[in-house]
């Protein structure tokens, strides 16, 4: 029999993909799902051989003894549904990104957690992902000599962005981050998961540690990759035509690394799983809310650099999103 009790609040895509990682796990059984839609919560029912379904959230964590809780909803949904979920006695939440629409959202949820001694997640699932691993450990290793830049480009700061800035992160072992000077543009109506988000803009980070960091979004392109790793020796390329490729100081050309060493899998399942081991162990999982808040820091930080037209020295003192309030204010869009 199962150790732990899971429950998905949200039976689309995302929660699925949380689901697959809960049936990957001798620990954990999946005893009850949430979501408004019958047919949605049926059909997930049915492929999860799950016994309890429940139209609202709040009834499925009043009636179950719950351990574990994964929230895949839309982001405006977020806060509620964590800090519920948190208040209900269980071990861990595992959570969909980006974290909130604002940097307030983002941190009361996560205080909840502390508050509540609950682990929790967010979905930042390229940390398990194998070319990524290998660009962090090719730079730790020194491939490239010292690490001075990172680099990437995406759609937006809020969806897409979560995951670069949290790539960013990863490669930099997670340091802290000393200031973000940035600026968004909202030339029409975008809107990602019911949150409008902008539809061009640039990130520019400095890390206490010296490293510098660059997110461009909109219609913008790393020549075909995603990331980019510059250190004082070389270059380091995520994605694109290579998973990853390595450009050494007076190499005649780009090495491809091998990859045959890092463990494969799907990345969502992997983090799951992390997740559990994590709880049974008591160690930090690798997605922790206090790396993911981080880079929701630097999302918001971008967003009031635009707003003040100014260097943003971090922490963040500003509960909103400057993106959002600019919108409703008119001074934006």
């Amino acid at each position: 029999m199962a150790a732990f009790k899971a429950g998905i609040i949200g039976c689309g895509g995302r929660g699925r993909s949380h689901a697959r990682g809960y049936h990957a796990s001798p620990d954990v059984q999946i005893v009850a799902c949430s979501d408004p839609f019958a047919d949605a919560r049926d059909a997930f029912a049915e492929q999860f051989e799950v016994p309890n379904t429940y139209e609202n959230y709040e009834e499925m964590l009043e009636k179950e003894a719950l351990d574990f809780v994964s929230v895949c909803t839309w982001i405006a949904l977020h806060r509620d549904m964590v800090i519920a979920a948190a208040n209900s006695g269980i071990k861990a939440i595992h959570s969909e990104k980006p974290m909130a629409p604002t940097w307030g959202d983002a941190k009361a949820l996560y205080q909840a957690c502390v508050d509540n001694e609950v682990v929790i997640t967010f979905c930042h699932q390229r940390r398990f992902g194998a070319q990524f691993i290998k660009a962090k450990q090719l730079a730790n290793e020194g491939a490239i000599g010292e690490l001075r830049r990172l680099e990437g480009s995406c759609p937006n700061l809020l969806d897409w962005g979560t995951h670069w800035f949290d790539m960013f992160l990863f490669y930099n072992n997670d340091e802290p981050v000393d200031w973000v000077i940035g600026q968004i543009d909202v030339a029409e109506e975008k809107r990602v998961f019911g949150t409008q988000v902008e539809t061009s803009g640039l990130s520019w980070i400095r890390w206490k540690n010296g490293v510098e960091g660059l997110l461009t979004t909109g219609g913008v392109s790393l020549n075909g990759f995603s990331n980019r790793l510059i250190g004082t020796d070389g270059i380091i390329d995520v994605g694109g035509g290579a998973p990853v490729r390595l450009l050494r100081a007076g190499s005649d050309g780009w090495e491809t690394p091998d990859l045959s060493d890092i463990p494969k899998g799907d990345d969502t399942v992997l983090s799951v799983l992390d997740l559990v081991d994590s709880v049974k162990t008591g160690r930090e999982p690798e997605l922790s809310g206090r790396k993911a808040i981080q880079g929701a820091e630097l999302i918001f930080a971008t967003y009031e650099s635009s707003r003040r037209r100014a260097k943003i020295i971090l922490p963040l003192t500003v509960d909103d999103s400057a993106l959002l309030t600019m919108v409703a204010n008119g001074e934006i869009g």
